[in-house]
């Protein structure tokens, strides 16, 4: 049963062109090139683990001894008074309303007011002080860096950078080198490890849209690697590494309390998301996979799969650069940028903490302290 199950999803009608089988693509001596293995879609994996314990020794010993030497303080929020019923409140929900901050009260014989200020202080218990996420966007930063520099480096006498049609010129007969199977397999690993530490992680209010792009990039990695897609499948990582670049280096900057380089950098960041998410992408990378590719070869059920998580990243794109323009905008009339373009989900907003405006939120807190 498994095994008709395996069969008929691994169907060569569905994942292959026409009149190609999985032993012509298969890897091995007598081939005339060099063919991937889905087999090495395993490897990502324990890179995952060796990314995260790298990150780990690199934010203990490189990134928050440097963020403490630039003046930010590991400071922790005042904890909550021990309180077993209103902490087993809180375990089962996080966010409350009037209608339980009532119960609670006449339940544990306290005032409203109480109830409400043990449950700001409990909630700010679980914020990260500004130096983890300080290391957190240092260690981001240097991935990005690293695998836009490295990524960049091998493409750069790859004739499929220069000329996207390569990209379907022979397939799916394309030989694959070392240096580009490196490049995909560490760059698979990081997103595993995004995926994972997410859990853990500052938690951001975008956490699901976040998840959904890790595992959108997982699959088109996947997918694009069984296929021999990856020529395309590297254009897609080179391009979206860009931008992250200047966003996590624009965080770190705003942590650090370096405004005015803050400002330089998200104002780049900005460009460059636009050009190269708005631009560059829809306009080059997908108008090439849905009219170039079926000019240049015979199309198959996979392709058609392919394209929609790519498409699928336009879209959560589109999302986020609504955000990041709103976030432009409030800079520009507060004169700076303020907090983070994806704050964590116990601030006030996403938008409202990246400009100088006080908010119908800020307001009320202020009424209430």
């Amino acid at each position: 049963m498994l095994r008709t199950v395996i069969n008929t999803f691994w169907n060569e009608y569905v994942w292959l062109p026409p009149n190609t089988t999985w032993e012509d693509i298969a890897p091995g001596p007598d081939k005339v090139v060099v063919y991937t293995d889905h087999r090495h879609l395993l490897v990502p994996i324990p890179l995952a683990l060796v990314l995260i314990a790298l990150r780990y020794v690199l934010e203990k010993y490189w990134f928050a001894p440097f963020g403490k030497s630039l003046g930010i303080k590991n400071t922790r929020p005042k904890k909550a008074p021990t309180n077993p019923k209103l902490e087993a409140a809180y375990q089962a929900s996080p966010k409350i309303k009037h209608k339980q901050i009532c119960a609670l009260a006449k339940q544990l014989d306290m005032s409203e007011r109480q109830v409400e200020r043990w449950w700001r202080l409990r909630r700010s218990q679980d914020k990260p002080s500004t130096l983890v996420k300080f290391s957190e966007n240092m260690w981001r930063c240097t991935f990005y860096l690293y695998n836009f520099s490295y990524g960049l480096f091998i493409l750069w006498d790859k004739e499929w950078l220069w000329d996207i049609d390569h990209c379907y010129i022979g397939y799916p007969h394309q030989g694959l080198t070392n240096d580009v199977w490196w490049y995909y397999m560490i760059s698979s690993g990081f997103y595993w490890s995004l995926t994972m530490s997410q859990f853990w992680d500052v938690r951001r209010k975008d956490f699901w849209q976040m998840f959904v792009h890790h595992l959108a990039t997982i699959a088109l990695l996947s997918f694009s690697w069984v296929g021999n897609l990856y020529r395309i499948g590297t254009l897609v990582l080179l391009l979206h590494d860009t931008a992250d670049i200047f966003l996590e280096a624009a965080k770190a900057a705003k942590y650090a309390n370096y405004q005015r380089f803050c400002d330089a950098v998200f104002a780049t960041f900005t460009v460059l998301w636009i050009v190269t998410r708005l631009g560059v992408y829809p306009f080059y990378i997908i108008w090439s996979t849905s009219v170039r590719a079926p000019m240049l070869l015979p199309m198959f059920p996979a392709y058609y799969i392919f394209n929609s998580l790519l498409c699928l990243l336009l879209a959560l794109h589109v999302v986020w650069t609504w955000l990041i323009l709103q976030v432009a905008y409030k800079a520009i009339h507060a004169g700076q940028m303020e907090g983070d373009i994806r704050s964590s989900s116990s601030e006030l907003s996403d938008v409202s903490q990246l400009s100088n405006h006080s908010t119908p939120n800020r307001l009320n807190h202020k009424k209430e302290t």
